[in-house]
């Protein structure tokens, strides 16, 4: 397949850049915490005046429209995803990849994504002795067993592990999933946590117009929850929750933002439920913002940006004790751990946030303090720091020069 050229500009970088083939499954206009995230530091790459060749599958009619023009795009094949009618991943494209790549070699290959698309693009770079580094974003090994194929579960971990450890290095965004892939066999990881936008979501968006048009009064309280209504999401425990708190406070709401195929049954569960559907953008912060407490009750998450962008938001969170919630509250501070998988302390914690105003509002200027630091500049500097390591230690070459120059290793 022949690559479409956009040009970016006319000037040299001010440093010796990288050649980067970043290929990913998932980007936008898709609306998913991974797509974002890769996002980000495509952009981030692109502003360090690094030349990002972005692969990626053809989507949709919106494609045209919300392409960038600062990087060269590659869009392949895409194949539809069951159950996820919204999103497309990629098709075996090992050949076209590799006729791409021979005229337009890169110094590194990172792959975001482990389907067809992402196979195929370590095919194609071990073919050409590429330099390769991967992402491990979402843990398909644990979705498995909530859509009952659990019985898949070691065959998935199995491919997981084939698959990254053929890179030279892999991507995690929290050091507890670091150590979980390392005891499961995986070699080379590297923790590279995940940022948040503060100037996108910030309790400065909180719009009384959005509250009055869900019918909430000035002193109800909206308990928010962000993402997809899929079985993963653990979302019996959000219900369960939001009951306990409904018994205590009558007035209180509940909003969820995100589709999916639990949809219905949730709007029939919890009749009184604002499903606010997919936001992004300065629309999904205000939502955030609006709201009074997030609940986040999901087990199967690699990170959590909702988690992030939430406390950006100035919100309590109540979380189990896992994943970005793990790295980031200090429990009774700036939000509240629950033990892992605990669904009856979730349900007391979500309660007792829920009936102390004044308490929710101390949390959640901690927690905005909090988020404050997790700038996007620093996530995209340790991200190209591993990429320096893992050409560095192919071979001798442009990565070297770029160490030299004072660019850490790690």
């Amino acid at each position: 397949m022949e690559p479409t050229s956009l040009v970016i500009d006319n000037y040299p970088a001010a440093q010796r850049s990288l050649r980067i083939a970043f290929v990913t499954e998932t980007y936008p206009p898709e609306v998913n915490g991974v797509a974002m995230t890769m996002a980000r530091v495509v952009e981030g790459l692109h502003r360090r005046n690094h030349d990002v060749q972005l692969v990626r599958p053809r989507q949709d009619s919106r494609d045209e429209a919300d392409r960038s023009v600062r990087f060269h795009e590659v869009l392949m094949r895409g194949l539809p995803i069951p159950r996820y009618p919204n999103l497309r991943m990629g098709a075996p494209s090992k050949r076209a990849l590799v006729q791409l790549w021979s005229l337009r070699r890169p110094d590194v290959v990172h792959i975001a994504t482990e389907g067809p698309l992402g196979w195929s693009a370590l095919q194609a770079a071990r073919h050409l002795k590429l330099p390769v580094s991967t992402d491990f974003r979402t843990n398909f090994h644990a979705y498995s067993r909530h859509y009952g194929i659990g019985w898949l579960h070691k065959p998935i971990m199995a491919y997981l592990r084939k698959f990254h450890n053929r890179a030279a290095s892999t991507m995690v965004p929290t050091e507890a999933l670091r150590r979980e892939l390392e005891g499961c066999g995986f070699r080379h990881v590297s923790v590279v946590s995940r940022g948040v936008d503060t100037r996108l979501f910030n309790p400065q968006r909180r719009s009384e117009a959005l509250r009055a048009a869900w019918g909430v009064g000035e002193g109800d309280p909206v308990v928010a929850c962000v993402g997809r209504l899929a079985p993963e999401k653990n979302l019996d425990v959000l219900l369960s929750a939001f009951e306990a708190v409904q018994r205590a406070v009558p007035t209180a709401r509940l909003l969820l933002v995100g589709d999916g195929p639990l949809r219905a049954e949730l709007q029939a569960r919890c009749p009184a439920a604002i499903l606010a559907g997919q936001r992004n953008g300065e629309d999904l912060a205000a939502h955030y913002a609006s709201a009074d407490l997030f609940l986040f009750p999901s087990l199967t998450e690699t990170f959590g940006n909702v988690t992030t962008e939430a406390m950006a938001s100035g919100l309590p969170v109540v979380a189990f004790d896992y994943a970005a919630a793990a790295a980031i509250i200090r429990s009774g501070e700036n939000g509240t751990l629950v033990p892992f998988g605990n669904s009856s302390e979730f349900v007391r914690c979500a309660l007792q946030m829920a009936v102390s105003p004044a308490r929710r509002h101390g949390i959640g200027l901690q927690a905005r303090q909090t988020a404050a630091a997790l700038d996007w500049e620093g996530i995209v500097l340790r991200f190209e720091a591993v990429l320096l390591r893992v050409i560095h230690e192919a071979a001798p070459g442009p990565g070297t020069a770029l160490l030299a120059a004072g660019h850490p290793a790690h």
